[in-house]
C-alpha cells in the first residue's frame, strides 16, 4: 500500500495522521452525519464484519455466563452503567484470522476520547469488566480476544496455526484500534480528540508493541510491567522450571518461602530508613541465601527453619536469573522482597507441589504450541541454550517488542510511562529499567526524558497486590481523580496539556472499592528517583516522604 492509499485508509479508519504523514498542510474534513447504533451494523470497513450493533439501556448488560471471574468482574458493577452502543465485530486481515472485537461507546456524555483495552496472558477473551469500567467514565472503548477463545493460561490454540500467533502478537490490537476508531467516527459523527490505551503485562507488551509498530494508533500509552521481551521472559521460565524441579532435592517447598521473605526483610528493610516490610530498592539489598543454610537435619519446623545445600542453591539461581551455557544473561533474575504473599512465589514459581506453578503454565504453553509445534514436548529433556535460540529464530520479531527507536512515535507527539512493582514474581522488574535504559542509551537521555518516564513501585507485586501501595490509577480508574494520584490522568494531562508527570501517590487500601479505608500513602518517583522518608511524621503518609537520587 502507497503512502497516499494509506494516508485514506487511515481517515476512514479515524485514526489521527499528523498534516506532514499525510503529504502536507490542510484543513481537517468536516464532521459526517452521525449514525444510529443499530445503522452501523452496515458499516463496511476492510477485512472487518459488524456482526452486532445494539443500544444497550442503563444497567441492562450482563457478561457471558461462560467470561473468566476476574474479567467479568462483580455482576453488580453493570447495574450501575449508563447506556451505551455495543458493537461487535469479526476482523480477518489473514485467511486464518477470526478475531473478535468489541466497541462500547457511551450513548450520551462521551468525553471525546478514545481507550483501547488489551489482554493478560495468552489472551482469549474479551475483558468486559474494563469497557465498561471506561462507558462509565465516557470514554468510547474496544476489547478483542487477539484471534482465538480460551482462557489466558492456555496457548494451545497457537499449535500450527502461525498466523493466530501473528494476531496474538501485534495484528488484532492494531486491528481493534483501527475498528474502534472508525465505529466511533461513525456513531458520534467525529474521530476521537484523543486515544489512549493501558494495560499490565502481556498488555504492557501489548502497548509498547503499539508504540513500536503502529505509531499513529495511540497518543499516550501506559504500559505496566511489560513482557516484551517475550521470547527471553519465557525462556527464563524454563531455566527456573529446570532449576527447581529436575534435581528434587532443589525444589523449596511454598510452606519455606515465608520464612525465606522474612529472612530477607531482617537482612534488608531497615536499609530505607522504614521498617515496614517494603524494600524501596530492592537492588541495595544484598541477602545471601546461604544465611539460611542447615547446620543441622532439614525441618519443616518454623522456630528452626532452613534450607538444605541444593535448596539454597535454587534460591542462589532465582535471584542470579536466567544464564546460558556460556554465562551471559537470558533474562534478569527476580529481586529480593517478593517472595511472600498471595501474588508470590508461591504462585509464580514454587507452587503447592513442583511443577505447578504458573510458570509451567505459561513456559509449557509457549514452547510446545508457539516454539515447536509438539503438544508433548517436556520440559526436562530441553536444553536452555538450543530453546532461546529457537524462540529467538522463529518468533522473536514477531512476539518481541524491544525495539528502541520510539522516534516516530515521540515525533507525533505520543508519550509513553512504563510502571513496574519491585515486588513482581511473574515478570522481573529489572526488564523494565533495562528497557526504559535502552531507550534513553538510542534517544539520548533528554529526548527519551520529552516523552518518556518510568515508575518502580515499591512492595507491588505482578500489577497489583503485594505489601505496598498499588492502588494509582493504573487502568484509569482509581480515585481521587485528579493526576496526583491517577497516573493514567497524569499521561493525559502530558498529551493534553503538555504537562508532564513528576511524582504520583500511590494508595494501599483495606480492601477493595472506592468506600475502602486507606491504610497508607506513598509517593512514587519518576526513575530513577526513589521515594525518601524525612525522618519524622507517620511513615504510612506520603507528604513525609520526598523524591530524590538514589
Amino acid at each position: 500500500m502507497n503512502k497516499f492509499a494509506m494516508v485514506a485508509f487511515l481517515a476512514v479508519s479515524g485514526t489521527f495522521v499528523p498534516c506532514a504523514q499525510a503529504g502536507g498542510a490542510g484543513l481537517a474534513p468536516p464532521a459526517a452525519a452521525p449514525q444510529t447504533c443499530e445503522q452501523l451494523a452496515q458499516l463496511a470497513l476492510p477485512d472487518t464484519k459488524i456482526t452486532s450493533a445494539q443500544t444497550v439501556a442503563a444497567g441492562a448488560f450482563a457478561p457471558p455466563a461462560n467470561t473468566t471471574p476476574w474479567l467479568a468482574g462483580d455482576p453488580n458493577f453493570y447495574k450501575g452503567l449508563p447506556a451505551f452502543c455495543r458493537v461487535t465485530a469479526v476482523a480477518k486481515p489473514a485467511p486464518d484470522s477470526d478475531i473478535k472485537i468489541e466497541v462500547w461507546m457511551p450513548s450520551s456524555g462521551w468525553n471525546g476520547k478514545f481507550r483501547g483495552q488489551g489482554n493478560g496472558g495468552f489472551a482469549g477473551e474479551i475483558d468486559y469488566h474494563t469497557l465498561g469500567l471506561a462507558v462509565a467514565q465516557g470514554y468510547a472503548s474496544a476489547a478483542t480476544d487477539t484471534g482465538h477463545a480460551a482462557n489466558g493460561g492456555d496457548a494451545s490454540w497457537a499449535l500450527g496455526h502461525p498466523e493466530k500467533i501473528i494476531d496474538f502478537a501485534y495484528r488484532a490490537i492494531h486491528q481493534m484500534t483501527l475498528v474502534g476508531k472508525a465505529t466511533v467516527k461513525a456513531f458520534y459523527g467525529d474521530a476521537p480528540q484523543h486515544s489512549y490505551f493501558a494495560n499490565c503485562s502481556n498488555g504492557g507488551r501489548q502497548a509498547l508493541m503499539e508504540a513500536q509498530r503502529y505509531p499513529e494508533d495511540y497518543d499516550g500509552i501506559l504500559a505496566g510491567a511489560p513482557a516484551n521481551y517475550w521470547t527471553h521472559l519465557l525462556s527464563s521460565a524454563l531455566y527456573n522450571a529446570q532449576t527447581t524441579t529436575l534435581d528434587p532435592a532443589s525444589y523449596i517447598p511454598t510452606g519455606k518461602i515465608p520464612a525465606i521473605a522474612k529472612a530477607v526483610n531482617a537482612a534488608c528493610d531497615a536499609k530505607d530508613g522504614v521498617a515496614d516490610g517494603i524494600l524501596n530498592d530492592p537492588r541495595q539489598c544484598h541477602f545471601d541465601p546461604g544465611s539460611l543454610l542447615c547446620k543441622a537435619v532439614d525441618t519443616d519446623d518454623p522456630a528452626n527453619f532452613c534450607l538444605t545445600q541444593p535448596q539454597v542453591t535454587t534460591l542462589k539461581k532465582l535471584y542470579q536469573g536466567a544464564h546460558d551455557s556460556k554465562g551471559q544473561e537470558i533474562f534478569p533474575g527476580f529481586v529480593p522482597g517478593g517472595e511472600d504473599g498471595q501474588g508470590g512465589w508461591g504462585l509464580w514459581i514454587t507452587g503447592p507441589a513442583p511443577g505447578k506453578a504458573l510458570l509451567f503454565v505459561f513456559g509449557g504453553g509457549f514452547f510446545s504450541d508457539m516454539v515447536y509445534d509438539k503438544a508433548d514436548w517436556d520440559y526436562k529433556k530441553a536444553n536452555l541454550d538450543e530453546a532461546v535460540a529457537a524462540a529467538d529464530k522463529k518468533l522473536a520479531s514477531v512476539l518481541n517488542a524491544t525495539d528502541t527507536n520510539l522516534k516516530p512515535f515521540e515525533s507525533r507527539g505520543g508519550k509513553l510511562i512504563i510502571y513496574h512493582g519491585w515486588n513482581d514474581s511473574g515478570i522481573s522488574p529489572l526488564n523494565s529499567i533495562n528497557y526504559y535504559e535502552s531507550v534513553q542509551n538510542k534517544m539520548g537521555m533528554q529526548e527519551a526524558d520529552s516523552f518518556l518516564r518510568l515508575y518502580m513501585v515499591p512492595g507491588m507485586q505482578h500489577c497489583g497486590g503485594g505489601p505496598g501501595p498499588d492502588v494509582f490509577g493504573q487502568m484509569g480508574f482509581s480515585t481521587p481523580n485528579d493526576p496526583q494520584h491517577n497516573i493514567y490522568l497524569a499521561l493525559e494531562q502530558w498529551v493534553e496539556k503538555g504537562s508532564a508527570p513528576s511524582t504520583v501517590i500511590a494508595t494501599k487500601q483495606a480492601g477493595e472499592g472506592t468506600t475502602a479505608a486507606v491504610k497508607m500513602t506513598r509517593p512514587l518517583c519518576a526513575y530513577p528517583q526513589v521515594a525518601k522518608y524525612k525522618g519524622s511524621g507517620d511513615t504510612n503518609d506520603a507528604a513525609n516522604f520526598v523524591c530524590g537520587a538514589p
